[in-house]
């Protein structure tokens, strides 16, 4: 029986689709293996090696090993990146690897090792920078993106849990001396604050990651899917959040310049046509087709903002609707 509690939800979740796990043979994501593994959930593995330690090597071709010890397939890529922006740089990659595995393949799950004291650094970091309830609680257990749903089962599980998991049954899991430098941003905030912090007080910050989640849900945006990639938000205090929700779903994490420009009609990089009106704002994929004239006066009549018309129109969407 697997000591590390994951919620039901979460695990039924799991059993209904087809799962690819985020991988990189560290503590987190090597305890989450096991932890799936007991619970009985499928899934596959992949893993980016970015070539810049001479341990990468090895890691890959033991989680090579391990999945095949567990009749599990496991995907790798190897990149080479500029060290400079290196932590984005390298997020932009491994995301753009998963989610080309998962429209390959058909996942329509990918699992993040993320846990509580990944929740609480990107709390701290977003602090740092001044955020509203929303970005501070930033990782969720579940999100949707245009080509899987992104599931995080560790949010409420510790590091120093699933070190105890891992060395009570002595499995094998590498560290990545990289995380022990202060030069990244990210570490900065775990080895100066976060981590002594949760070290004395980790039970009132999971009770209040509980707290502010259950408010979080009761600000949420109003965001509805009317049909395929066509997304109507509801034009109110909370609209930036939606947009930025939808955005997400496009595959998009929008800068500060976007953000300050998506309250009014524009195209974010290149893919998300937005309209806005009073009561609504319109979000689809930005295309560029022709039109016919009778479509054009029918999206007139009924204000259909202009960067919208064309997706609409393409998809054959009923105006009388």
């Amino acid at each position: 029986m697997c000591e590390i509690e994951i919620s039901a939800q979460i695990i039924k979740l799991l059993k209904g689709g087809k799962n690819l796990l985020a991988f990189s043979h560290g503590v987190d994501s090597t305890a989450l293996f096991y932890i799936l593994n007991d619970l009985g959930v499928n899934f596959d593995i992949a893993i980016v090696d970015y070539n810049i330690r001479k341990e990468s090597k090895n890691e890959v071709k033991q989680a090579q090993n391990l999945a095949l010890k567990f009749s599990k397939i496991c995907h790798t890529k190897s990149v080479f990146l500029d060290v400079k922006n290196f932590e984005k740089n390298a997020r932009d990659e491994r995301y753009a690897f998963f989610n080309e595995l998962c429209k390959t393949y058909g996942y329509t799950n990918l699992i993040l090792a993320h846990q509580l004291n990944d929740l609480f650094e990107w709390f701290l970091m977003q602090l740092s920078k001044g955020a509203g309830l929303s970005e501070l609680i930033g990782m969720k257990e579940c999100e949707r993106r245009e080509n899987f749903t992104l599931i995080r089962p560790l949010l409420g599980v510790s590091k120093d849990e699933l070190l105890g998991f891992l060395n009570k049954q002595n499995l094998e899991y590498f560290i990545d001396e990289t995380n022990l430098k202060i030069d990244y941003k990210r570490n900065f905030f775990r080895h100066k604050f976060a981590e002594p912090f949760l070290a004395k007080f980790k039970s009132g910050i999971k009770k209040s990651f509980e707290f502010l989640n259950e408010d979080v849900r009761n600000l949420e945006p109003k965001i509805k899917r009317v049909k395929e990639q066509f997304y109507v938000v509801k034009n109110d205090k909370n609209a930036l959040r939606g947009i930025d929700k939808v955005a997400k779903i496009f595959g998009i994490l929008m800068s500060e310049n976007q953000r300050k420009i998506c309250l009014s009609d524009c195209v974010i990089s290149g893919k998300m046509a937005i309209g806005v009106r009073d009561d609504l704002i319109f979000i689809t994929p930005f295309i560029k087709t022709k039109m016919d004239k009778r479509f054009k006066e029918c999206c007139r009549i009924k204000k259909i903002p202009k960067l919208n018309r064309p997706y609409l129109f393409l998809i054959n969407f009923n105006l009388l609707l």
